[in-house]
């Protein structure tokens, strides 16, 4: 069972759809379930400023990937990079044992993304 969180944000997911002038992308797929996130980026003086995602999967995916650019825009890179996917979980009021990979998904994306920039990729 879903929790209200996850249900929310897996109906009315914020912060979806590309960004056509991303500073960085970032790609991440789960071996596990065949789920996809794309994150993009634009950040300015270290802070992420604006994040948007594309995710194809269910519907742990969607709201994590949903919950995890709330929880890091307006953060510094650094920040961005010590989310978990526990920290993402733990926002969508707990995921079943079995969609727990789907907030490794949400991290793991925006982990890429931040990497990318840092090493000025897009």
């Amino acid at each position: 069972m879903y929790s209200e969180k996850v249900l929310d944000h897996f109906t009315n997911p914020r912060n979806v759809g590309e960004m056509t002038n991303a500073d960085a992308t970032g790609e991440f797929g789960s071996s596990h379930c065949g789920d996809t996130i794309k994150v993009f980026l634009k950040v300015e003086d270290n802070v992420i400023q604006d994040i948007k995602f594309k995710t194809f999967g269910c519907a742990a995916a969607i709201a994590s990937s949903s919950i995890m650019t709330e929880m890091v825009r307006g953060k510094t890179l650094e920040d961005g990079l010590q989310l978990t996917n526990d920290m993402v979980a733990e926002a969508l009021d707990g995921l079943p044992p079995e969609k727990m990979h789907c907030s490794c998904l949400a991290a793991d994306g925006l982990h890429k993304a931040i990497q990318n920039y840092l090493n000025g990729q897009k």
